[in-house]
């Protein structure tokens, strides 16, 4: 009998482990766009009408943010894919399409930056369904398409002809949105903040992107960017710099949420029907 064909994986798993806890050397988890992630989900966390007793967080979750779950009496267990965080705080190492938890574990699930780089996307937003209680919430945010143009514009033109992958596909607020549904989250709600940075050289990008754990851990990635071309981009990047020598970067953060199935909750709305942010939406 033949064996099954395995199927083929967008990230490298080893790779994105080492380059979390690579991250987590550098920053200790301490960054200023996972500290605008964090503000933004406790944000919008505090518009909830609902008390929680245990929280699943997942990524490199900062000790201040779990301290603020403390306050409002929120256990926690941490799990992140990389094990120096883990480490530190007692968790869990484990990815999110493989998460080990029993179904109906927590009544909160939390994750911060992660699911632009998780190999089965739809299978590990129908886990975090699985180990969510009835009417448990789900709350996360990630950088989405439309992120990074500058970086992705100067990579292209620097290497020519011989483009290779350095940067992962990202998605989309509807697709994520549509996830979700078919994960069996009910009434998801996304929304899309675009942060427009400006740096003074491309070194200084790709630190911030280094802090975050998001440099390249595609599967099939090939050598990395030649020396020359490198050069090259930095030159470029220089060459759309403003005024005041910085250049423009986008990231398009994308926050999310929903709830586990209960019958008591209120019946969605019909899709496409909804005007209203996520912050809104929470409010009511």
């Amino acid at each position: 009998m033949a064996e099954p064909v395995k199927q083929s994986e967008i990230f490298d798993r080893k790779r994105r482990r080492l380059v979390r806890d690579r991250s987590y050397r550098r920053t200790g988890g301490h960054n200023f766009l996972m500290q605008i992630m964090s503000d933004e989900i406790l944000d919008r966390l505090n518009l909830v009408k609902r008390n929680f007793s245990k929280a699943l967080l997942i990524g490199q979750i900062s000790d201040g943010f779990r301290l603020q779950l403390s306050e409002r009496k929120i256990a926690t267990v941490t799990a992140e894919s990389g094990s120096m965080h883990v480490q530190d705080r007692g968790g869990i190492q484990c990815d999110e399409d493989r998460i080990p938890f029993a179904d109906h574990s927590f009544d909160l699930v939390i994750n911060i930056n992660t699911l632009d780089t998780v190999n089965d996307l739809p299978g590990a937003l129908a886990l975090t369904r699985r180990i969510l209680k009835p009417d448990g919430f789900f709350l996360a945010s990630v950088i989405g398409a439309g992120s990074l143009s500058s970086l992705k514009a100067v990579l292209i033109e620097a290497e020519g002809d011989k483009i290779a992958p350095h940067i992962h596909p990202q998605i989309d607020v509807r697709t994520l949105g549509d996830l979700m549904t078919r994960a069996g989250l009910t009434l998801p709600v996304t929304d899309v903040d675009k942060l427009r940075l400006r740096y003074p050289s491309l070194k200084r990008l790709v630190d911030d992107l280094r802090d975050i754990g998001g440099t390249n851990i595609l599967a099939d990635a090939t050598d990395s960017i030649s020396k020359a071309a490198y050069n090259k981009a930095k030159k470029l990047f220089r060459d759309n710099a403003d005024a005041e020598g910085k250049t423009e970067e986008i990231l398009e953060i994308i926050y999310l949420c929903g709830w586990a199935p209960h019958p008591d909750q209120p019946k969605p709305t019909r899709r496409g029907s909804a005007q209203t942010s996520l912050k809104s939406a929470l409010k009511s």
